[in-house]
């Protein structure tokens, strides 16, 4: 690889003398040595907060591993338990703990006890990383002592006296349990080294934004963007169609408090309308999917559908629009509103006309259904205004825009949250975007391009950002990556009683998923090799409770939604999939639904988790096998450059 002189002189600054270059080049070359970190892959979390908060505090049963490799013929299993419950909460779990012990000497025992098991499992978890990136992970006011315990050199014998000392005093100073949260944060920060979330943080559970937040304290993550992140991407951008989307959704799942509470945006305009225009209006088929342990009184209940089915109306109109204006969309079977016989209550839907099983349509008008009324007009500009103007809002989809993407590719890796769109006769599907009409990767690329261009123009008139019709697209069209299917049969579920009008027919990519020159045609297509590669995605829950495999393709394409959502969990029979690539290989791991934080510290029951090996290298995966490798190699190359143009005398070198 040859550099330019330019760019020597540049690295020259940094690098001033040959033995500053030959320096970091012996640094550089330790470090590809060493064994590649754990990736730990997440997918469909829908606002799944306390299941999603326990699994990446886990690591997808990787702690408790660790726990017992080093202390299983040590400890009971009762004691491996109780350990790896304070590493999960820490504070939580040391304040139950200590609240039951008779005596302070009792209490300093345990403490003594609990932070050298936790130094010896630290000690053990951070032997694959170098000590530079250890020290940056750890609680900057307990650094100095936790590197002391960590790093100490257990060939001086008579240091032993030293460090006990340490820890006795941390104990006198009554510090011991801010030291083992510190410890129990660094082993947790660790144990993953990369985090990859595959979409669909967004919708069905309560605290989304919690998830995001949460996200936001990672230090090396990436996001594959679900559909149900785009409506909430494109909503936060303007999109009024999208915005109706997320607040019917919302208050399908009785996850209004979203909008109000987590993103401070006022729904009293929504409510006026449902409760004055909507009073009287059927609600079959819009009450509202509740938790089994709701206390909601009645006219509560009613209020949610009425509100539900006042945006519902609201969003078959915008959508109108959006369709409309789109013709190159192809989904004019989308406009229903103007198919329906209001006098007879009948709908006239792909040569055949149905019942409606509710005929509740107030604001719709028979002669210009798509029109929104003033009242409607009124909600979706206050409605707007609101999620442009919120903070916390705007905050999450501009994490979501940096660390997300369409797909990634990360270690020879393909992710992605839906499906690569397909034709019947195997060709990629394509689609017109800016006038250029495209396929496969270069379909995905332009998509990536058009969410961050619809972003950044962000804006109330949405005549002047374009792209927000896109966003909706992406969220249900045919074509759609995140989608993958023919339709979204929102109407047809709500209002028409024929289950076969509900079927929302899969791209035919999901029938060829188990079939391996399919995927690696799909691999070669986005320049990965196909012997070394996989494809990862979620979206699609796999059905383990009838038989299903979420390995599929000789192991070359793994599925790993399982059901985080609860809503899902009873047609998966699992928790939830995560999947672990480690310098060993990858590991699918099947979750059993979670049964909370507070029985997770009270009784130490941890979720309980299966394990599939996927693929098991022969040899350990060395950091210089991966993308991190290489651009470690290129740094090497670009320093041994460096030392050659000193050697020639080609740049002269700083002379202390």
């Amino acid at each position: 690889m040859a550099f330019s002189p330019a760019f020597l002189q540049l690295l020259a600054e940094k690098f001033p003398n040959k033995a500053a270059a030959s320096t970091e080049m012996i640094n550089l070359e330790a470090i590809m040595s060493l064994p590649k970190g754990t990736e730990h892959f997440m997918t469909d979390l829908h606002g799944e907060f306390d299941a999603v908060n326990h699994v990446l505090r886990n690591g997808s049963g990787n702690i408790k591993e660790k726990i017992n490799e080093i202390f299983g013929d040590r400890l009971s299993t009762k004691r491996r338990a109780e350990l790896a419950t304070i590493i999960y909460y820490p504070e939580e779990k040391l304040r139950a703990l200590t609240k039951e012990m008779d005596s302070q000497a009792e209490i300093d025992e345990f403490y003594t006890l609990t932070t050298s098991r936790l130094v010896e499992l630290t000690q053990f978890v951070v032997s694959k990383y170098t000590r530079s990136k250890v020290h940056k992970a750890m609680n900057p006011d307990m650094a100095y002592i936790m590197d002391e315990l960590i790093f100490k050199d257990s060939i001086l014998s008579n240091k032993e006296h030293y460090y006990k000392r340490i820890i006795q005093s941390v104990i006198d100073l009554d510090e011991a349990p801010r030291l083992i949260t510190c410890l129990a944060e660094l082993i947790r920060e660790l144990v993953v080294d990369h985090l990859h979330i595959l979409g669909d943080i967004y919708d069905r559970g309560p605290a989304p934004d919690r998830i995001l937040d949460l996200l936001m304290e990672k230090n090396s993550l990436d996001i594959e963007w679900g559909n149900h992140d785009m409506i909430w991407m494109g909503a936060a951008s303007g999109s009024k169609a999208l915005i109706a989307n997320v607040v019917r959704i919302q208050a399908r799942y009785d996850n209004l408090s979203v909008i109000e509470h987590a993103y401070g945006i006022p729904l009293r305009p929504l409510v006026n309308l449902a409760d004055t225009v909507f009073r009287e209006a059927d609600l079959t088929g819009f009450m509202p999917k509740l938790a089994d342990d709701h206390d909601y009184h009645h006219d509560e209940v009613e209020q949610l559908a009425r509100m539900q089915l006042a945006m519902a109306i609201i969003q078959f109109k915008l959508e109108a629009q959006v369709i409309r204006r789109h013709p190159e969309f192809g989904c004019d079977n989308r406009l229903l509103l103007d198919k329906i016989d209001y006098q007879a209550g009948t709908i006239h839907w792909q040569g055949k006309t149905y019942p409606l099983v509710n005929t509740s349509f107030p604001t719709v008008d028979p002669d210009d259904p798509y029109a929104l009324t003033e009242e409607e007009d009124a909600v979706m500009e206050a409605l707007q205004a609101a999620f442009l103007d919120s903070q916390r809002l705007q905050k999450h989809v501009a994490f979501l825009i940096n660390k997300g993407s369409m797909y990634k590719i990360y270690n020879n890796n393909l992710m992605f949250h839906g499906c690569i769109p397909m034709n019947e006769d195997g060709s990629f599907m394509a689609a017109t975007i800016d006038g250029q009409t495209l396929a496969g990767q270069d379909l995905l690329d332009k998509f990536d391009q058009v969410v961050r261009r619809m972003y950044a123009k962000r804006q109330s008139d949405e005549s002047k950002n374009p792209d927000l019709d896109f966003a909706w697209y992406l969220w249900q069209g045919e074509g759609s990556a995140l989608f993958g299917k023919k339709q979204m049969a929102t109407f047809e579920r709500y209002f028409i009683a024929d289950k076969e009008t509900h079927q929302e027919h899969r791209n035919v990519y999901y029938s060829w998923r188990e079939d391996i020159d399919f995927i690696r045609r799909v691999l070669e297509e986005f320049g990965i090799d196909p012997d070394k590669g996989h494809i990862i995605n979620g979206h699609t829950p796999i059905k383990a409770k009838d038989g299903e495999n979420a390995i599929k393709a000789e192991g070359k394409m793994i599925v790993i939604d399982g059901g985080f959502a609860r809503a899902y969990q009873k047609t998966t029979g699992l928790g939830g999939f995560t999947l672990l690539y480690n310098s060993y290989g990858m590991q699918l791991v099947a979750h059993h639904p979670f049964h909370g934080k507070e029985d997770a510290i009270k009784y130490e029951t941890d979720i309980e988790s299966t394990r599939r090996v996927v693929d098991k290298e022969l040899e350990r995966i060395s950091v210089r096998e991966t993308d991190i490798g290489k651009q470690l190699t290129c740094q090497v190359q670009a320093l041994k450059a460096l030392i050659e143009a000193y050697q020639a005398g080609l740049i002269g070198e700083e002379v202390h």
